[in-house]
């Protein structure tokens, strides 16, 4: 099938729903990219600190599908930051990947006190662009404070801002924010994983029970209807699974539409409570790795 695809602000256009394999360990993540090539997603959502962008990489140069019909994204890590290091940070990427070319490459943190070292970086986001070596570049968990500090000297404006949301925190202020700079938002833990592999106060997004009656009433799941809300919020939504019937049921979500009271329902659910890390406290002491060569 043709998946809907959204423009972003350089005229690319990328896959609506794409597959992630954060968290998916190396040795599952040959097998659950090929999977989801196999129901047919084209979007593969990697990053240098999830250290399996080696296997998504084979995954890929066994599926044989022509590499103009995919496309590739992954993140530069904060260890990697600076121009010099992040330009090496491309090669290494490149390399595990097996690719000349990334379609998306983002910086996966605001680096709030060495924040200088982020603008190096990307600059040089900016730099692997001008050459042609990525056909997108972007960011991922900047707060509006980040992106303001950003864009006051960026050439290129960020085409992404890969972002928490779900129905149980929609950083709303946040999502307005991009859209007016023309920032595509792009989702992670789109249906709320990390309320239920990181349990807290706030319970499991699955086992909402408004999120629950919508789905009953399209005959399809939870996470189906909340996949589906992204797609008609206008936002790229990343969901990831090692489960081949999961990964099957995930991209099940182009034959209904939700109504605006729906929609509005889903809206109506969000507590306000971040499951990742809170942005500033990103620091290079605690969350520091090294990246290993290609």
């Amino acid at each position: 099938m043709s998946i809907p695809t959204l423009s972003l602000n350089n005229g690319v256009e990328i896959p609506a729903l794409g597959f992630g394999v954060f968290q998916t360990p190396p040795a599952e993540t040959t097998d659950s990219v090929t999977a989801a090539l196999e129901v047919g997603y084209r979007h593969i959502d990697t990053a240098a600190a999830y250290l399996n962008e080696r296997e998504v990489g084979q995954a890929i140069s066994a599926s044989g599908i022509p590499r103009d019909e995919l496309f590739l994204e992954t993140k530069v890590w904060i260890s990697d930051y600076g121009y010099a290091e992040t330009l090496h940070a491309f090669d290494k990427s490149a390399g595990k990947l097996g690719v000349d070319q990334l379609d998306l490459l983002i910086l996966h943190q605001a680096l709030p006190g060495h924040f200088d070292k982020t603008l190096e970086a990307y600059r040089a986001l900016e730099q692997l662009y001008a050459d042609g070596k990525v056909r997108a570049i972007g960011v991922s968990n900047f707060m509006p404070e980040h992106l303001e500090q950003l864009l006051a000297v960026a050439q290129v404006v960020p085409a992404v801002n890969q972002i928490e949301v779900h129905p149980y925190f929609q950083q709303k202020a946040l999502l307005a924010y991009d859209t007016e700079h023309g920032i595509l938002n792009q989702a992670w833990s789109p249906i709320g994983g990390i309320t239920f592999y990181r349990p807290g106060v706030i319970g499991s997004t699955l086992e909402d029970e408004v999120i629950g009656q919508i789905a009953a009433a399209h005959g399809k799941t939870p996470a189906q209807v909340m996949l589906r809300w992204h797609l008609q919020e206008g936002r790229s939504a990343i969901p990831k699974s090692v489960k081949p019937e999961r990964i099957a049921e995930n991209f099940d979500v182009f034959d209904f539409e939700l109504s605006a009271a729906e929609l509005a329902q889903i809206d109506a659910l969000d507590t306000g409570i971040r499951g990742g890390p809170e942005p500033e406290v990103i620091t290079l002491e605690t969350f520091g790795r090294p990246i290993p060569e290609a």
